[in-house]
């Protein structure tokens, strides 16, 4: 794995040391992205104080995971240190499988992405089952879309794989997408260890993540801002906002996603 240390000058306000959990690149259709290029994604991490950024390519999320998981090892390399990548796993392309172990040796892919509301597949669905075992086999974290009340994604099927792969960090991007799915997603990080929250998404708010920090924890839950899909400045700000205790604080910015690099490399 492509070690953090270049990027442990960057500090954000206050000298909080930030890790992005749940980033992008590429554009996404009908959706306005400014820049969605490596390079101006670093230059904002730069003045928001972002140390590292773990990110997937759009175009992999989207119509083509080939293509897209080739451009984010292009990118990872560009930027060894400040970018780290997560392989976009497509359940329905045959060679998904042996690809993915492939891809998860590459120094600087940290874990693997599943986007079940994209590909119209539930999470607890088999034929995600190679991506959670290449992702134990390697030592790598998974990163999966959540959204409530889908029958692809609803926080139910986050507890299913969860408890059928207890050894895989699972990180729940979003934690419900929408606020009455807050609730569901401290209920399932509650019933399983290796189930990481996630704060990313236009409606979470400042006091949204300080009542999730209250009910399961600082050290279950992750910052992550959505860039480039979304601003990487209101991501971040309404965690620096937040009343959070600074060390809870210190802990979602940095501590949970640090410590699940670690476990999850060794």
């Amino acid at each position: 794995m492509t070690p953090l240390a270049p990027a442990a000058c960057v500090r954000a306000p206050g000298g909080l040391r930030v890790i992005d959990a749940h980033g992008h690149l590429g554009r996404w259709g009908a959706f306005a992205i400014p820049d969605g290029s490596a390079a101006g994604l670093v230059a904002m991490m730069d003045r928001c104080g972002v140390a590292t950024a773990c990110v997937s390519h759009l175009l992999a999320v989207g119509p083509d995971a080939r293509a897209g998981n080739e451009l984010l090892l292009k990118a990872l390399a560009a930027h060894p240190g400040r970018l780290l990548g997560y392989a976009v796993h497509n359940p329905h392309d045959p060679e998904a499988a042996p690809r993915l172990r492939e891809l998860l040796a590459v120094p600087g892919v940290i874990g693997v992405k599943l986007h079940p509301e994209v590909h119209e597949l539930a999470l607890d669905d088999p034929a995600y089952t190679p991506a959670f075992e290449a992702a134990a086999d390697h030592g790598r974290v998974v990163l999966a879309h959540s959204e409530h009340g889908s029958r692809w994604s609803d926080a139910p099927r986050f507890v299913t794989v969860a408890s059928r792969h207890p050894g895989v960090p699972l990180l729940m991007g979003h934690s419900g997408l929408f606020p009455q799915g807050y609730g569901p997603a401290a209920e399932a990080a509650a019933r399983c260890p290796s189930l990481v929250l996630e704060t990313c998404g236009s409606r979470m708010t400042a006091r949204h993540l300080t009542r999730l920090v209250a009910e399961v924890g600082a050290d279950r839950i992750a910052f992550g801002s959505d860039a480039v899909f979304l601003d990487l400045r209101i991501g971040l700000g309404r965690v620096l906002l937040a009343d959070l205790p600074e060390n809870d604080r210190e802990q979602v910015l940095h501590g949970t996603m640090a410590a699940l690099l670690s476990r999850a490399t060794g």
